[in-house]
């Protein structure tokens, strides 16, 4: 900081004063001079120093009297002009009237309109002058600071790339230094954003960057495809640069991006698809104003579906979750996020009949998101009674108390696992997809729906965080097949679409979401490696291990992809209706769960499911 800027107020007053005295006696020197010579002006000046105080104090007070010292000079505009032409009128005005009444001081009056004039002249300049002074001394700190700074080019020219420069040329808190552009537009080459220039294509960056001295890169696309940032990352690689990226536009709230948003490369980037867009209006028609319950909100899908469903203005969030640390965290998040919203946190399993009944009447809520769930493959192999009181039964009482509670709509987080289900945890949400086509055949106002997705990345007990783990600990990455695929979806692209649906329901739908190309799980633990700054086998090794209990090499998100019907949203299918005999499979589940032994548990459950009376979708 410069010392100029640590006076205080009323020092910078008294300095200004001081000035503004010299000044004043200065120009009636000047004044005097212009219709006399200089020795003409002391000769009468210095006999007259009274008349000389008298304009000096008049010329103070008429420039407090119009503010002018209370201005911050940094600032200065035509406005603070005007102001000085104002004072020094007031001023000369006063003077002139004071001279009128003097008989024994005698010169030309038109000294005075000189004078006038000399004043506005040499006190403005003043102005100008501290300020060009304090602006050269800050540039000359800030050129010694600015040559600290990381060194950084914008790889993106467009609106968020813009943005970015503007912040980093604005800000002198900026830890970087922007050196130029990179974009892929021919047109865009030779021009300049911010003054600075747009460098060459993205294509040229390890020439780019020996040219220029440049080490580190900003990712200012965020409308890019994982492709293409896969195909941007490797270039960096092969240069030996730092990249660090924008998240995509879902990722972003609002329309605004900053510095601050720029994080280290992940690998949804890598995987990132083509931009979700969501009908907002929709989406908004439904949930605005309404009691809004999610079950599992501690969750990974969970905990993102409060943060999305609070941009649409819920009147009330209950979140219901058996976790208290999971709650309390995500009850704290969002209180920051948007403190008008009631957020309620709400401690119990989906599976304890009396407390939900409680929650159900105490609070009413009119939309239901169900996310509970245990979900665990090979975990749930070994609990498998566990697994259907949690899964099925909370499923099945969450339906009944949303009819009984005259619910508007209920949607249903499934998973691909329940097509073709090989391990308990896909055949109990399978359960849940045929009771909840069940209940939509009921006569009643509440509308039922299902979504059904892949994988998630980054969610609680993904593939993701166990290779992040295995690989800081310093390896191996465990992967069970070498072909083994997986679809994938970022957690805040799947619950746009999930929320997405339930404006879209109109009774008993299995939605289905476009997940895109499946993906080896081997070519995903190899980017999280090389993600990670390792190099595989040199620095880490992938060890094979097996399949485990349960898993299936494949997994698919349709029984029959060729009977999906198509919505109003291009990413967004729906699987065909169930047919099926209601009061049989109503007594199968409910002699499911007055099961306790785990192998007649697994045998009725796969009973169900693949009863010859209902068609497979």
């Amino acid at each position: 900081m410069l010392i100029i800027d640590k006076i205080s107020n009323w020092q910078r007053r008294v300095i200004l004063v001081l000035v503004d005295s010299s000044v004043v006696v200065a120009t009636l020197i000047i004044s005097f001079s212009f219709l006399f010579s200089v020795k003409g002006a002391v000769l009468f000046l210095m006999p007259n120093l009274m008349f000389v105080g008298g304009v000096v104090c008049v010329r103070i007070v008429s420039y407090y009297w119009v503010n002018l010292y209370t201005f911050l000079w940094r600032y200065a505009s035509t406005r603070e002009f005007i102001s000085i032409v104002r004072g020094s009128t007031l001023g000369s005005l006063l003077i002139a009237a004071t001279v009128f009444f003097m008989k024994d001081i005698d010169f030309p009056r038109s000294i005075l309109v000189i004078e006038w004039g000399f004043n506005i002249l040499m006190v403005g300049s003043t102005r100008v002058m501290l300020r060009l002074y304090r602006d050269y001394l800050r540039h000359r700190l800030s050129t010694e600071v600015e040559s600290e700074k990381i060194a950084v080019v914008i790889i993106g020219a467009g609106s968020a790339g813009n943005q970015i420069a503007r912040e980093i040329v604005q800000s002198k808190r900026s830890p970087f230094r922007l050196i130029g552009f990179m974009d892929d537009k021919q047109t865009l080459k030779t021009q300049r954003i911010c003054n600075i220039p747009i460098l060459g294509a993205i294509e040229d960056v390890q020439a780019l960057s020996k040219q220029y001295q440049f080490k580190d890169v900003l990712i200012a696309i965020p409308s890019a495809s994982g492709k293409r940032i896969r195909e941007i990352i490797l270039l960096c690689e092969q240069a030996g640069i730092k990249a660090k990226i924008l998240p995509g536009l879902l990722d972003i709230l609002g329309d605004r991006v900053s510095v601050s948003q720029f994080r280290e490369v992940r690998i949804e980037d890598l995987l990132r698809r083509k931009l979700v867009s969501l009908d907002t209006s929709a989406i908004s028609e439904y949930l605005s104003g309404e009691v809004v319950m999610v079950t599992g909100a501690g969750g990974s899908i969970g905990s993102e579906l409060c943060r999305q469903i609070l941009k649409y203005s819920p009147k009330m969030v209950l979140l219901v979750d058996h976790s208290e640390f999971a709650i309390y965290s995500i009850e704290m998040e969002l209180r920051t996020v948007n403190p008008s919203i009631v957020c309620v946190p709400l401690v119990v399993n989906v599976a304890n009949e009396v407390r939900m009944r409680v929650l159900f009447e105490q609070y009413l809520p009119t939309i239901v998101f169900h996310a509970a769930a245990y979900k665990h493959v090979p975990l749930m192999e070994l609990n498998v009674g566990a697994l259907v009181h949690n899964n099925i039964k909370g499923t099945k009482m969450i339906f009944d108390f949303s009819i009984q509670y005259k619910v508007k709509n209920v949607v249903l987080i499934s998973t691909d696992k329940a097509v073709n289900p090989t391990n308990c945890m896909g055949a109990s949400k399978r359960v849940c997809e045929i009771l909840l086509q069940l209940y939509s055949k009921k006569m009643t106002t509440t509308v039922f729906s299902a979504v059904r997705f892949g994988n998630v990345l980054g969610s609680q007990g993904s593939v993701v965080p166990l290779f992040k783990s295995q690989i800081q600990s310093g390896g191996p990455v465990t992967v069970t097949h070498p072909d083994m695929t997986r679809y994938f979806m970022t957690i805040s692209e799947s619950v746009g679409l999930v929320i997405q649906t339930g404006a879209l329901s109109r009774g008993g739908e299995i939605f289905i979401l476009d997940m895109g190309n499946p993906v080896k799980i081997m070519d995903l633990a190899y980017d999280l490696i090389k993600l990670s700054g390792l190099e595989l086998d040199r620095d880490i090794e992938i060890k094979i291990v097996g399949l485990r209990p349960g898993e299936k090499m494949y997994e698919e998100l349709a029984y029959d992809p060729s009977a999906l019907t198509t919505t109003s949203h291009q990413q967004i299918f729906v699987a065909g209706p169930i047919s099926f005999g209601y009061d049989e499979v109503m007594d199968q589940v409910d002699g499911l769960l007055k099961q306790w032994d785990d192998d007649c548990i697994r045998d009725q459950l796969f009973t169900i499911i693949n009863s010859k009376y209902k068609l497979k979708v």
